[in-house]
């Protein structure tokens, strides 16, 4: 099973490196029959420094480089799909390191399932203080739980991590490719939407990879996950993004970045409320289940009235 990495990079040249390294290393683990059918993309995406330069140098390697001088994500990872040839697209941001026994987990989950037409999992961001990657981590439980609800509650969609998801490529043949009308936000989403009409969309944390937090420290850890949970939320029931525009984060600094929101009133302010609509949703989800626990056990004592005491005549 061939499987073909895509990576989009826009003014990369400080983290591609990083990025092709470690699928490198990956790939001289494998046994050599596998090792052959593993195709490594890059696309340059109208990039103005030394990407391209940087790229060139792993030629030798197998990285092959395109170029797509339209700027924007998902015109870059559509770019990269129409030149790959793998059966399996394994979509991998710039700024991603993948971790050893990425490339055979995913060979085992396509392999072991047919059905499944897209698989993905979470990032760690190696380079964020430590308080972003806690509030990370509880961000994804969260998304985990929506995710569970709207795939098998719901039926409406499931759940890709952006920069870390494979899909098949008959699948994505069958939806028609990418969404060139999505520039950023929500691009993960639309295709977990659209994939689960044509097949089984997996989401778990056994796939995790190393990726950069210069975004959230830069925007802001809190605003950020609300701007993608609202996004998803968008795309998920009304097809569409929420938000439009977007920033290119491109800091230069490399090792520990530090958190700087422009706004840390409103990080705490979002936090507060967010918060506060999570605990009132999951509230009243235990209310109901118990409500439905008791209607269906026949426990209702505690809303029938207790007969009157009768105090035997002497």
């Amino acid at each position: 099973m061939k499987l073909s990495f895509v990576i989009p990079a826009y003014n990369e040249e400080h983290y591609i490196g990083d990025c092709l390294e470690a699928i490198l290393r990956e790939k001289a683990t494998l046994p050599v029959e596998i090792a052959r059918e593993i195709e490594i993309i890059v696309v340059n995406n109208a990039s103005k420094d030394g990407t391209a330069a940087v790229v060139k140098k792993y030629a030798d390697k197998g990285v092959k480089l395109v170029d797509e001088q339209q700027k924007g994500l998902v015109r870059a990872r559509q770019a990269g799909y129409l030149a790959s040839t793998g059966e399996l697209i394994a979509n991998i941001d710039s700024d991603v390191r993948i971790l050893p026994g990425w490339i055979s987990r995913v060979l085992n989950e396509f392999e072991r399932d047919p059905k499944l037409v897209a698989l993905s999992g979470p990032f760690i961001y190696f380079d964020a203080p430590r308080k972003v990657r806690f509030s990370t981590r509880v961000f994804y439980y969260i998304g985990y739980f929506f995710y569970l609800i709207n795939r098998f509650v719901f039926h409406v969609g499931s759940m890709l991590q952006g920069g870390n998801f494979v899909v098949r490529r008959n699948a994505l043949d069958k939806i028609g490719g990418y969404n060139m009308d999505i520039s950023f936000y929500g691009e993960d989403t639309d295709v977990a939407r659209r994939m689960s009409k044509v097949g089984n969309v997996k989401f778990t944390f056994t796939l995790p990879v190393n990726a950069s937090g210069r975004r959230l420290v830069k925007e802001g850890g809190l605003t950020t996950g609300l701007r993608y949970a609202v996004n998803f939320f968008w795309m998920t029931f009304f097809a569409r993004p929420f938000t439009k525009d977007y920033n290119d984060i491109r800091p230069q600094e490399k090792g520990i970045l530090a958190y700087t929101p422009p706004n840390r009133a409103k990080e705490w302010l979002i936090g507060t409320i967010f918060a506060l609509i999570v605990l009132a949703f999951l509230g009243a989800l235990g209310g109901g289940a118990y409500l439905i626990y008791l209607n269906a056990t026949g426990d209702n004592h505690a809303a029938t009235p207790t007969s009157p005491l009768v105090v035997p005549q002497p």
